[in-house]
């Protein structure tokens, strides 16, 4: 049984949100912190890995499909996204391997919520959609196998935090560190025993500043400006992720 969980997905090597994150007083003091999957595909790669590995066993793994696709280009299958191309080049290969040992799923017993599985997207996928008004038809699919014991599912991949209740089963997507889509700042969740979905406040100016002249990512500046000033509403991704949804 695990008390108090801090989930933080969609890092995509966002440093300076990481950090902020890492800082709040609830994420220190809870017992375990799970990244839900795209931990490092983006413009701090390396030094995002790198503090995350530093804390231990504190952190528990899984895996997304933008660590699954900076593995994959490393051994020569070039991802469609230009950061991740480069980012897979700047992990040293202890990195990588651990990239590549990632699980797609891990359950847990978390006080209040009971056997709770995370995954990055769905847990039979890594890169399917599903939203806050996804169908209920949708959601049998996705779940279509999972454990009737399972009472609770954390997702993450879409960006954009919720919570909702699935046929009795209640799923929750804590949002994005780095890439957040419908307002600035670094979205988390701390689970149990109830669900509070967070955003941690950081100088958004400093953060970009920082990545631009920390980065060597040649488009760093822009990619900082894009994703970390979240120029994208929650609305925007709701429509381009709709037709993904099946609808």
């Amino acid at each position: 049984m695990v008390n108090r969980v801090a989930v933080l997905s969609d890092i995509h090597g966002v440093l300076p949100a990481l950090e902020a994150v890492l800082a709040e007083p609830d994420v220190a003091a809870a017992d375990l912190i799970v990244l839900s999957g795209d931990i490092a595909a983006g413009p701090q790669p390396v030094e995002v890995l790198d503090v995350l590995a530093g804390l231990g066993d504190r952190v528990c793994w899984v895996g997304g499909n933008a660590d699954r696709e900076l593995v994959e280009a490393r051994a020569g299958r070039p991802a469609s996204i230009e950061v991740s191309n480069w980012a897979a080049g700047q992990l040293r290969d202890d990195q990588v391997a651990r990239l590549a040992a990632l699980p797609a799923t891990v359950t847990l017993e978390v006080d209040g919520l009971g056997p709770t599985l995370f995954c990055h997207a769905t847990p039979r996928n890594d890169e399917e959609v599903v939203l806050v008004d996804s169908r209920m038809a949708r959601w049998a699919e996705v779940f279509d196998g999972l454990p009737a014991e399972v009472s609770t599912v954390v997702c993450g991949h879409t960006h954009m935090p919720f919570t909702r209740l699935v046929d009795r089963r209640l799923v929750v997507n804590p949002g994005s560190i780095g890439m957040p889509y419908g307002g600035v700042g670094a979205w988390w969740a701390l689970l149990g025993p109830g669900v509070q979905l967070r955003r941690t406040a950081f100088n958004v100016d400093a953060a970009c500043a920082r990545v631009a002249t920390e980065s060597t990512f040649p488009d760093a500046t822009a990619w900082a400006d894009e994703y970390l000033r979240s120029q994208h509403s929650d609305a925007d991704a709701l429509t381009a992720f709709g037709p993904r949804d099946g609808r």
